[in-house]
């Protein structure tokens, strides 16, 4: 067992201020709004449940007033049922050609009964309210988070990577993967950290000990059940709450981080750090060395540990820094590309092997669908290459701005051929018209595309805190006639191939070459300010199909 090999005996080096908010009472909750969250939480199959989910929503009208009355008995008593505190745990395969006798190649999917998951979304949209009016979060941390996703993390470190090579610096970025975390989390410790770090007092914090006592699980196969074993440790596997929890379970490591002046951002269990280099100059290894000591100690404290096989990182510029001028105890961490949030990072930042990857993936999944394309009707198969392909161009395209035009041909076949097999087209024909028929956007276009949806969503309040820091108004220093246009500012860089990349320069710039009628428009939702893009803006080499790119792009962020 993990937490076995972890010593919890050194000190605990956070310096986490103590929070001065307090949320020591629930609301009870009416029968309206139990309504909304049972519409909310999806029904999903629990061998614990006593009647099954889908049944159970459609049967809520003749039932809410008991729930109400459960629910509400449970916020004013602190207390939560036994019953809705036991997990069935599903061993799955991870991958179907897999030895089914290594018990290692089974996943085990945690399940809890329906009404746990009602009790648990009720409890969950108040404690979110707290945390946002009062700004407990952890601002570079954007797991589990709304508006919050893995390419809005990521573009948020690209962007400061390129800036800090683009000013002439070397760079280090560092991954640390924690080990089994979520299994880990210490309650006693948790329920502190739930005290003083974030406020919860009376019967508030009453209900959170409940919740985290007495919990237990069962192995299930087919009909058969193995005997109760107590769990101890660790946030609910297969909850609402778990997440949360294990963001706040990390909350005083921000501290640590504050305290060096060190640059971190995390998603969930995954740790990046970044911060200049200079070769000459040993005080900043020292400072990183310092705060990975400090790291180190303050994840044993709380029981958790860092996968050393999965630790890596990887010099970002030009400088000539080589792995004879990386302390050893780094040395062995450096790798030429590395593997951040599913984008391979290398140390030019020129992105070849993370589109490699794509290219290889996408070419894998044609050849897939073109044995299946005679069992499909054309709208369908454009589904399904949407699904499969399409999705693949547009994850993390954000980062792809100034990347070399081979690059970008490579990207451009995929979807050409894509666009050949769907319409019949043979190789050698015009395909930019059958792009046009299709409503099909190029690649060069969609990555502009993405980043003036970022733009949009961060002057809306709709982006994360640390993406609408990157772009601020721009206000001259005299009274001109474009003080009132809405103009974005543009920072200045050096290099053409680094600062230039960068989000904060390249999206204002992208802005700024809007109509004033888009860029005035305050009050419009997503998919119209998309509309007026499309019409009248600097893409109308195409007559894109708006409700295409609305859904689209609405599996990465939300409105």
């Amino acid at each position: 067992m993990i937490r076995s090999q972890i010593d919890d005996s050194v000190l605990d080096p956070s310096v986490a201020p103590i929070c001065s908010a307090v949320f020591d009472q629930f609301e009870p909750i009416s029968l309206a709004a139990l309504m909304k969250v049972v519409q909310l939480v999806k029904p999903s199959y629990c061998p614990l449940d006593i009647m099954p989910a889908a049944l159970f929503k459609e049967v809520f009208h003749s039932i809410g007033l008991d729930i109400v009355n459960l629910i509400n008995g449970s916020l004013a008593s602190g207390i939560v049922p036994t019953a809705l505190k036991h997990a069935a745990v599903q061993p799955i395969l991870k991958k179907p050609n897999l030895d089914s006798t290594v018990l290692s190649n089974f996943r085990p999917v945690s399940k809890l009964p329906y009404l746990s998951k009602i009790l648990e979304k009720t409890i969950f949209t108040q404690l979110q309210t707290f945390l946002e009016n009062n700004g407990i979060f952890e601002k570079f941390q954007s797991g589990f988070k709304t508006h919050h996703s893995t390419e809005s993390a990521l573009l948020q470190v690209f962007n400061n990577l390129v800036f800090t090579v683009d000013e002439g610096n070397t760079a280090i970025l560092i991954l640390l993967d924690l080990s089994a975390a979520f299994d880990t989390v210490d309650h006693r410790i948790l329920l502190s950290h739930l005290q003083h770090s974030v406020g919860l007092h009376g019967n508030v914090l009453k209900w959170f000990e409940s919740y985290l006592s007495d919990r237990s699980f069962a192995v299930h196969i087919d009909e058969f059940s193995s005997s109760v074993v107590p769990l101890n440790c660790g946030v609910p596997q297969g909850s609402i709450l778990g997440p949360v929890l294990f963001s706040l379970y990390l909350l005083p490591l921000g501290s640590i981080f504050m305290k060096y002046g060190l640059s971190f951002h995390c998603y969930a269990d995954d740790i990046q750090i970044y911060l200049p280099l200079n070769v000459k100059k040993s005080n900043s290894f020292q400072t990183l060395m310092d705060c990975l000591r400090d790291i180190k100690a303050w994840l044993s404290h709380n029981f958790l540990h860092i996968n050393e096989t999965k630790t890596e990182c990887v010099v970002i510029g030009n400088s000539g820094v080589t792995g004879s001028d990386i302390p050893s105890f780094l040395a062995s961490y450096l790798r030429p590309h590395v593997r951040n949030l599913g984008v391979v990072f290398d140390g030019a930042l020129k992105l070849d092997e993370q589109i490699k990857s794509v290219v290889k993936a996408s070419f894998f999944q044609l050849r897939l669908l073109a044995k299946v394309k005679h069992f499909l009707s054309f709208s369908d198969f454009e589904k399904a290459i949407h699904a499969f392909i399409s999705t693949k161009l547009d994850y993390y395209n954000a980062l792809y701005t100034g990347i070399s035009q081979a690059l970008l041909s490579r990207l451009q076949l995929v979807q050409n051929a894509a666009a050949r097999l769907l319409t019949n087209m043979r190789r050698h024909e015009h395909i930019t018209p059958v792009l046009a028929s299709l409503h099909w956007l190029p690649v060069r276009f969609r990555i502009d595309f993405k980043l003036l949806m970022f733009v949009y969503k961060a002057v809306h309040g709709l982006a994360p805190l640390y993406i609408s820091e990157l772009v601020c108004f721009y206000t001259p220093e005299r009274t001109l006639r474009s003080s009132n246009q809405l103009f974005l500012e543009v920072p200045k860089s050096r290099r053409k191939h680094w600062g230039d990349r960068a989000f904060s320069v390249r999206a204002p710039i992208l802005w700024n070459g809007l109509p004033w009628e888009i860029r005035s428009a305050a009050c419009l939702f997503l998919n119209h300010f998309l509309k007026r893009i499309c019409i009248h803006g600097p893409l109308t080499i195409l007559l894109i199909d708006v409700f295409v790119l609305t859904m689209y792009f609405s599996c990465y962020f939300t409105v």
